[in-house]
């Protein structure tokens, strides 16, 4: 069947562009345009991944993070922050709030399928 991946980003052609690139490599997508959507999503399913922005509006994806690591049924899930946010500050920020990697934008898409290859074991 393989992996789920919750794409978080407020900018409708971004999460386009990630699930065109997550879809080609296999993995099933699902998507959420902010933070508020993305902690619903994660209370009614919880996928094996989740990539998430950090500028958005009402709740930044360093707040997403934080929530999403004091959740019991979240804590463990691996996250990807992926920001035109790409500062020494902002990457030590969003490893700080939880997050697994940070990847500025525009990622590449061989960077981030190996990213998430890092993150996930490997299917049997």
């Amino acid at each position: 069947m393989g992996y789920l991946v919750l794409i978080v980003d407020d900018d409708p052609m971004k999460r386009q562009l990630l699930r065109l690139i997550l879809e080609r490599a296999g993995f099933g997508v699902q998507e959420a345009a902010d933070g508020t959507e993305a902690l619903l999503s994660l209370a009614h399913n919880v996928p094996d991944l989740m990539t998430l922005d950090v500028m958005m509006p009402q709740m930044d994806g360093f707040a997403v993070c934080e929530r999403v690591r004091q959740n019991p049924d979240t804590a463990e899930l691996p996250i990807i922050m992926v920001s035109a946010r790409a500062d020494g500050g902002s990457i030590r920020e969003g490893l700080a709030a939880g997050a697994n990697r940070y990847l500025p934008q525009p990622v590449m898409p061989d960077k981030l399928i190996r990213t998430v290859h890092e993150l996930l074991p490997p299917e049997n």
